[in-house]
C-alpha cells in the first residue's frame, strides 16, 4: 500500500472517535451571510453543503442559522435605498424589512436548503416565523423592526430534526402582533442552541477565529472558558462583529451548550476539520467546568 493511502486510512481512523463521541448530539452552525457574498458564491454553499451532509450522515444532528447582511444590503442599493447602521446593527423601516425578507427567504435560504439536498442529505428551510419559533420584542424603536429574542419555541425545529431532515433557518422573527422583525442571526444561532441543548455552537466567519489584539493575526485565541471571554469582553479588548458572536457564545456556554467555536468559513471543509480531527483549528471556548477535561488537544 502507497504511503498516500496509508495517511487516508490514518485519517479515517482518526475521525472515528469523534464519530461515535458527537453521534446523536446537536450541532448548530451559524453560517454568516459573508461567507456566501462574492464570485464562488455556489462554490461556497457547495462546500458547506458537503460538510453538513457528512455530519448528518454519521449520526450529528446538524442545525443551520443563517445570515445575509450583504445580500440585503446588494440589494437595497440596487433598490435604489441605502443601507444604514447604528452600532452594527441596520436601521430597519417597513421597506427594508420587507428587502430582507426577500432575500433570507426568497435567495439565501433556498440556496443552502438545495446545495444540502443535492449532496444527498434532506434539508428544510425554517422562518424564525414558522410555528412561532423566534418570538421577539422591539429592541429600539429608532432602529426600527430591529428585535430582540424573546422566547424560542423549537417544536417546528425538533420534528424536522425527528423526521431525519435538516432544519435551515433563516433569522426572521415576529412580535405578538406578527410584525416581522430583522434578528441578529449569531443571537438567533446562540438562542436556537439553548433552547435544542446543543452539545456545539459553530460559528463560521471570515477570519480565522478570535484575536486578543483585533488587528494582530498572531494574537489567536486558541482556547479558552467562557469566563475568559466574558472578561476580554469587560475590557474593550473584543469589538466590531465579533461582539455579538462572543455574548452569545458566553451566553449559551453559561446554559446548556457545550462548546462554541469561531471558524474561518473561507477554508474549504473547516468544519469537518473541526470536528473529526485532533488538529483544531480556529478558537474553542468551552464551558467553565468543562475546560479542563477538553477531549480534544490544541495548541
Amino acid at each position: 500500500m502507497s504511503s498516500t493511502h496509508e495517511k487516508v486510512g490514518a485519517l479515517l481512523i482518526e475521525a472515528l472517535p469523534y464519530i461515535q463521541q458527537f453521534a446523536g448530539k446537536t450541532v448548530v452552525v451559524k453560517y454568516g451571510g459573508n461567507a456566501l457574498a462574492g464570485a464562488s458564491d455556489a462554490d461556497a454553499a457547495g462546500t458547506f453543503a458537503q460538510d453538513i451532509a457528512l455530519m448528518h450522515a454519521v449520526g450529528i444532528k446538524p442545525v443551520v442559522v443563517h445570515g445575509g447582511g450583504p445580500q440585503i444590503s446588494a440589494l437595497m442599493e440596487r433598490l435604489g435605498k441605502k443601507p444604514e447602521f447604528r452600532n452594527g446593527l441596520r436601521v430597519t423601516d417597513q421597506e427594508t424589512i420587507e428587502i430582507a425578507s426577500m432575500v433570507l427567504l426568497g435567495t439565501v435560504n433556498p440556496q443552502l436548503v438545495s446545495a444540502i439536498n443535492v449532496h444527498g442529505a434532506r434539508a428544510v428551510g425554517v422562518s424564525g416565523q414558522d410555528a412561532g419559533l423566534l418570538q421577539v420584542t422591539q429592541r429600539d424603536p429608532e432602529l426600527g423592526f430591529v428585535g430582540d429574542i424573546h422566547s424560542v419555541d423549537p417544536t417546528v425545529l425538533l420534528s424536522t430534526i425527528n423526521d431525519n431532515a435538516i432544519p435551515v433557518v433563516a433569522t426572521i422573527g415576529s412580535d405578538s402582533s406578527g410584525q416581522a422583525y430583522n434578528v441578529n442571526a449569531d443571537t438567533a444561532a446562540a438562542a436556537i442552541a439553548v433552547a435544542l441543548g446543543a452539545e456545539k455552537l459553530i460559528y463560521l466567519t471570515d477570519i480565522e477565529g478570535l484575536r486578543a489584539v483585533k488587528d494582530d493575526p498572531a494574537s489567536l485565541v486558541r482556547k479558552a472558558t467562557a469566563s475568559e471571554i466574558d472578561a476580554m469582553l469587560k475590557t474593550g479588548s473584543i469589538d466590531g462583529g465579533m461582539i455579538p458572536k462572543m455574548e452569545s457564545c458566553v451566553s449559551a456556554l453559561q446554559q446548556s451548550v457545550h462548546d462554541c467555536h469561531i471558524l474561518d468559513g473561507r477554508i474549504a471543509h473547516v468544519l469537518l476539520i473541526e470536528l473529526f480531527t485532533i488538529a483544531g483549528v480556529g478558537t474553542m471556548i468551552s464551558q467553565d467546568s468543562e475546560a479542563t477535561f477538553q477531549s480534544k488537544a490544541r495548541n
